[in-house]
C-alpha cells in the first residue's frame, strides 16, 4: 500500500471526522440561538453565545471519542453509530442539566428538556446517516489489505478472525513459518501486509525488520514478554538505549483516587438502579420461587477470595452435576428471565455492592472462580500475573473480549491493562463499557459441551 493511500486515508477520515464535529455543533448552535438563548432572564450575547457553542463542541469531541465514534470506515457502522448516539445522549444530559440550572426556572424545564431531546434524535439520525454512507463509500474507495499470513505450528482461529473483517483485511496466501526464508521474502513482497500469527520470537524478528525496510505494515500476536516491554520507561542515562520494565501497578495517590471514585460510582449506581433491581427481583423469584441473588467465590487481587454477588440467571444448583463451567451459548441451565438479563449485562447489577464493600474496583480484570482460574493456570503459568490489581466490573478484556474469549487472549488484555493502568484509561473503559451493552457478539457463550474458554 503506498504511502500516498496511507496519507488519502488519513484525510478521508480526518475530514469525516470534521463533518460529525461540525454537524453536532451547528445542530446544538440553531437551538442555542432560536430555542434556549432567549429562555435566560439576561440573553448571552456575542461572546456568551460562542461560549456556550464552544462548551459543547469539546464536550463532543472528548465523547465521541471515548465512544469510537470518529472512527469512520475503521470500526463497524454498529459499533461507530452507537458511539455517536452515547455521546450525543450524554453530552445533551449535560448540556440540559446545565441550561436548567441557567435558566432558574423549574416550569420552563420540561421546554430545555423537550428542546435536548429533539436535539438528541436528530443528532441520532443524522450522524447514522454520515457513519453510514462515510463507511461505505471508505469502502468503495480503499480496497481491502492484501494480506499474507506467516503462521505457526500452533492453530488458532485469529485468520477466521480477521476473515470476518473482509472490508479491511483479506487473508490472500498462508504460509508456514517453516518455510525458507527466501521463499518468505519472496511471499512478503508480492502483498500489502503481513499477518504474523504465533511465530518463534527469533523469526519474528527477522520478519519485522524484512518488512520494515520494505515499508510493510505488519500485524502480529503479541506475547506475555511484548506487553510486558511494551510500557517501559526510556531511560537516558549512558550512550546506550536502556529501557526500564516496572510492575507497580497504581501509585499511592492513585489507589486513593480510584478506591474514592469506586465508592462514590458504587453509590451512584445503587441508586440510579435500585428500581430496576426490585422489579428483576420480583421476576426471578416468581419464576422458580428459588433466591434472588447467587453469592459464588471468587479471586481477586493476589488470589484474596471473595463471594460475588450476581443475579441469579440459572436453574437452582445449576452445577451440582457438572461442577464448575462457564455458560454455553444455548445453555438449557439458563432461565427465561436468566437470558435476558445476561444479554443486557443486568445481571452484574448488584456487583456495585462488591465494589462499595471493597472487594472488587469498577475497573480491572474479571474476577474468575478459584477452581477455573487454577485450571487455566495449568494450561497457561502467566495468568496469575492478572492478578496484581484488584478485580473489577469492567476492565480491558471485558470491553474489547468478549464471554468466550479464549484463556491467553484474555490474559493479553488484562496483562495490557495491568501495564497501562491509570485513572485517565479507567474513565475510558467505563465509558467504552456503556457501548458494550449494545453488541450482541460480546456475551457470546463457550461452545456446548466446553466448561471453559479454551
Amino acid at each position: 500500500m503506498s504511502e500516498k493511500m496511507e496519507g488519502a486515508k488519513h484525510l478521508y477520515r480526518f475530514l469525516t471526522n470534521l463533518i460529525i464535529t461540525a454537524v453536532v455543533t451547528v445542530l446544538f448552535a440553531y437551538d442555542w440561538i432560536n430555542w434556549l438563548n432567549i429562555l435566560l432572564d439576561r440573553p448571552f450575547l456575542g461572546l456568551g453565545q460562542l461560549t456556550m457553542i464552544v462548551i459543547y463542541m469539546v464536550l463532543a469531541i472528548f465523547f465521541i471519542y471515548s465512544f469510537g465514534g470518529y472512527e469512520v470506515g475503521v470500526s463497524r457502522i454498529s459499533h461507530g453509530s452507537i458511539g455517536c448516539a452515547l455521546a450525543s445522549l450524554i453530552v445533551d444530559l449535560i448540556m440540559a442539566v446545565m441550561t436548567i440550572m441557567m435558566v432558574g426556572y423549574r416550569r420552563l424545564a420540561p421546554t430545555i428538556v423537550f428542546v435536548y431531546l429533539q436535539l438528541f434524535l436528530v443528532d441520532v439520525i443524522i450522524l447514522f446517516i454520515i457513519t453510514y454512507f462515510g463507511t461505505w463509500l471508505y469502502r468503495k474507495i480503499f480496497p481491502p489489505y492484501q494480506m499474507l499470513q506467516i503462521h505457526g505450528e500452533h492453530v488458532n482461529n485469529l485468520d477466521h478472525k480477521m476473515s470476518q473483517r473482509r472490508d479491511r483485511y483479506v487473508i490472500a496466501e498462508t504460509i508456514m513459518g517453516t518455510a525458507p526464508l527466501s521463499e518468505i521474502w519472496e511471499k512478503i513482497d508480492k502483498y500489502d501486509a503481513v499477518l504474523i500469527n504465533d511465530v518463534p520470537s527469533e523469526l519474528k524478528n527477522k520478519i519485522l525488520k524484512y518488512c520494515f525496510d520494505r515499508q510493510k505494515r505488519v500485524y502480529f500476536t503479541p506475547k506475555i514478554s511484548d506487553i510486558i516491554v511494551r510500557e517501559s520507561d526510556e531511560l537516558n542515562l549512558f550512550d546506550s538505549p536502556l529501557y526500564l520494565s516496572r510492575n507497580v501497578g497504581f501509585s499511592l495517590w492513585q489507589r486513593a483516587v480510584k478506591r474514592t471514585g469506586d465508592i462514590i460510582l458504587s453509590l451512584i449506581g445503587i441508586i440510579l438502579t435500585s428500581p430496576i433491581m426490585l422489579v428483576v427481583a420480583i421476576l426471578i423469584h416468581s419464576y422458580d420461587k428459588g433466591p434472588v441473588f447467587y453469592k459464588q467465590e471468587r479471586y481477586t487481587i493476589h488470589k484474596k477470595v471473595f463471594k460475588v454477588i450476581k443475579f441469579r440467571s440459572m436453574i437452582v444448583d445449576a452445577e451440582k452435576n457438572s461442577g464448575a463451567r462457564l455458560a454455553s451459548e444455548n445453555d438449557d441451565r439458563i432461565t427465561p428471565v436468566g437470558h435476558f438479563i445476561r444479554s443486557t449485562r443486568i445481571d452484574e447489577i448488584p456487583q456495585f455492592f462488591n465494589i462499595l464493600k471493597g472487594d472488587m474496583s469498577f475497573v480491572g480484570p474479571r474476577p474468575e472462580r478459584p477452581e477455573i482460574h487454577e485450571e487455566y493456570c495449568e494450561k497457561v503459568p502467566e495468568f496469575d500475573f492478572r492478578l496484581s490489581v484488584k478485580a473489577g466490573l469492567t476492565g480491558y478484556a471485558q470491553v474489547f473480549g468478549k464471554y468466550n474469549t479464549t484463556t491467553y487472549d484474555k490474559l493479553k488484555f488484562d496483562m495490557i491493562y495491568v501495564q497501562k493502568a491509570s485513572i485517565l484509561l479507567d474513565m475510558q473503559l467505563i465509558l467504552l463499557t456503556l457501548r458494550v451493552v449494545f453488541q450482541k457478539e460480546s456475551t457470546e457463550g463457550v461452545e456446548e459441551g466446553e466448561k471453559t474458554a479454551k
